[in-house]
């Protein structure tokens, strides 16, 4: 079993596609009670660390195979500012400073798509020539979690860092070779539950793929599926979107239905034994802010494979 240190762990969508991927995690800082809670629901046995980032000391975990995280967004997101490295969340230049403590085999980073726009192309490029003198091959990537089997528009980016010698082996996950999984396939059933008559015409409208879940802040979210336009989109597919459900509609339900913090989940492709500490809002913010499972176990998955190459000591 490889080992990974994580950062900005959340509510444990990359911790559970590292954990599928074949990942024992030696360590998940995360400064979110709330995340932390969610966590240790889930998995009593794994090292979870509430406590800021900025605080974190990675030298006990020298030479573990992987160092990851989801930086938070708010500094390269197209909704907010974009004040990059200006912003006092840009928690890139922490990982800097833990990718040198800990000298991992492999590096995953990822964050909003936003990060690739031209006006960051030097921040990027700082980032990479930064990892790149601690002797490691760099690389950055926009995936569309849709390829890998989540039913929803939602582009991320993924930086990547391998020990020189094993970035030969390695080589972005391929896009499966199928149909992108609609929402009507993928809560048909959760819909359903309570006996839905209208059921089946909301299945027929919503044979589509999701927008992006907006998750939201501890300031700014709501149990709403994001803006106007976010919401709108939702309206599309027959999801009223203006707030979030406890419960599956009612057999004589009339209008537009709305998603429970589980069909939420399912959206972000989490399995459904995963809880979530809180109620609905508290648990929609940590869903809407994850890192899809999925992706993330696609991209371990093929990091693995290059750290299985050649098993050598961490970097010098």
């Amino acid at each position: 079993m490889l080992s990974s240190v994580e950062i900005c762990a959340g509510a444990g969508g990359q911790a559970l596609g590292l954990e599928e991927a074949g990942f024992a995690h030696s360590a998940l800082v995360e400064i979110d009670a709330d995340c932390c809670k969610t966590l240790r629901l889930n998995r009593p046995h794994w090292n979870v660390i509430e406590a800021d980032v900025r605080k974190f000391d990675g030298r006990p975990y020298r030479g573990a195979d992987l160092f990851a995280g989801g930086v938070p967004c708010p500094p390269f997101s197209m909704a907010g500012k974009q004040l990059g490295q200006a912003d006092e969340r840009d928690l890139f230049p922490e990982a800097v400073r833990l990718i040198d403590e800990i000298r991992p085999r492999a590096v995953l980073l990822e964050n909003v798509r936003g990060l690739m726009g031209a006006v960051f192309q030097d921040y990027r490029n700082h980032i990479a020539r930064d990892v790149g003198k601690m002797g490691y091959w760099t690389g950055w990537r926009l995936l569309n979690a849709s390829d890998y089997g989540v039913p929803q528009l939602r582009p991320r980016v993924a930086f990547v860092a391998l020990a020189k010698g094993l970035e030969d082996a390695f080589d972005w996950p391929v896009p499966l070779n199928s149909d992108p999984v609609t929402v009507s396939a993928a809560l048909g059933d959760l819909m359903g539950k309570n006996g839905w008559r209208g059921l089946d015409a909301w299945k027929a409208r919503a044979n589509e793929i999701a927008p992006t879940l907006v998750g939201g802040s501890k300031k700014h979210g709501g149990p709403d599926l994001g803006p106007t336009r976010a919401r709108a989109a939702w309206a599309a597919l027959g999801v009223n979107g203006k707030s979030l459900a406890e419960n599956a509609p009612e057999p004589d339900f009339v209008g537009m239905p709305r998603l429970t913090p589980r069909m939420a989940a399912r959206i972000q492709s989490f399995p459904d034994s995963w809880a979530f500490h809180g109620r609905k809002t508290t648990a929609y913010r940590q869903i809407g802010n994850a890192f899809p499972p999925l992706v993330a176990a696609a991209i371990a998955k093929e990091l693995k494979k290059a750290i299985g190459v050649r098993r050598f000591q961490a970097v010098a």
